[in-house]
């Protein structure tokens, strides 16, 4: 009984966020968690193979080279929360790393995820792993977060992951005040491993989000896709392209659908009638690029120290530890 009404009230949710920001002016806009269904999930782990999109490759090469200085640095036991786990392949590091720590206790890992098919693929893939019990959590971020917060037992430090860069998806003060939602969850002590991409030159930006084989193409016009077939929406998808640009002022690379002609669409469950002109886009997701010393000073105003930090190199990544004051 608890399922279907846990899903009702996502596709509500989703309703309600499709109307508001199909409506919001000047600029159309859909929220960037919703690319992630089964399809957007499955495209996704396709791009993060692609040559062009250094980020998943880059962080998964920090990780596999350092997960034993990062778990070296916890206390010995400790509760861990993914928010946005994904497909947990990049998790598998530290995971293993805390097995090997912990020989004869069981750590706890629960990844916090609104795709079921998403918790479904982190299962499959940590299944293995001796002496880790998984406990995925249907939720968003800081519902989620909390829950396994105040189900921990007592005096038990936490371990927050929140890797892959999705920290760029916020704007800058937006991505420092969900910072201070997280540390207003945990206690003095408790820890969060933050991915961020950082600068890097604007072509390789550009290709890493409109690759040229199509597959971010795919990823994001499969949000309408989406709202057609869990909202009953009628957009036509051959009216709309996928486009990536740049934002100078803001240092983010945008995802956005072009209308290639004059649409009108319709979508029920939100009671929405909705037009664009040719050329007007609806945009679906921006990923913010920081530089190193801006990470420091976000995580200070948020609440935590930077206690160690790890940079590769040769894509542009960074891997901070940063521990709750």
């Amino acid at each position: 009984m608890t399922q279907p009404a846990l899903s009702h009230a996502v596709n509500t949710a989703f309703a309600n966020d499709v109307r508001a920001g199909l409506t919001h002016a000047p600029q159309k806009e859909l929220p960037s968690m919703y690319l992630y269904d089964e399809v957007g999930s499955a495209l996704f782990e396709v791009i993060t193979a692609l040559p062009e999109y250094g980020v998943t490759r880059s962080e998964e090469q920090l990780l596999t080279r350092h997960a034993n200085d990062i778990v070296a640095a916890l206390p010995h036991d400790v509760t861990v929360a993914e928010l946005g786990s994904g497909s947990g392949r990049k998790t598998r590091r530290i995971l293993e790393a805390l097995s090997r720590k912990r020989p004869t206790s069981a750590t706890s890992y629960c990844p916090i995820e609104i795709s079921r098919t998403a918790l479904q693929l982190c299962r499959r893939e940590l299944g293995d792993i001796e002496r880790i019990a998984i406990v995925g959590y249907e939720r968003d971020y800081l519902a989620g977060l909390a829950e396994v917060s105040s189900e921990r037992k007592p005096g038990e430090p936490l371990l927050v992951l929140f890797l892959g860069s999705t920290i760029g998806n916020f704007g800058r003060l937006a991505g420092t005040r969900f910072l201070r939602d997280i540390r207003q969850m945990l206690k003095p002590g408790d820890m969060l491993l933050l991915g961020t991409d950082l600068d890097k030159p604007v072509d390789t930006l550009v290709d890493a989000y409109d690759d040229p084989v199509g597959v971010t193409a795919a990823f994001n016009l499969n949000l309408l896709a989406r709202i057609n077939r869990e909202l009953d929406g009628d957009f036509p998808l051959d009216a709309f392209e996928h486009v990536a640009r740049f934002n100078r002022d803001a240092r983010s690379i945008e995802m956005h659908l072009r209308a290639t002609r004059r649409v009108t669409a319709h979508v029920r469950a939100a009671n929405l009638t909705v037009t664009l002109e040719e050329g007007e886009t609806i945009w679906t997701e921006s990923s913010h690029k920081y530089r190193v010393e801006e990470i420091d000073a976000m995580a200070h105003d948020a609440g935590f120290g930077c206690e160690q930090q790890w940079i590769e190199r040769d894509w542009g990544f960074a891997e901070s530890l940063l521990v709750a004051r």
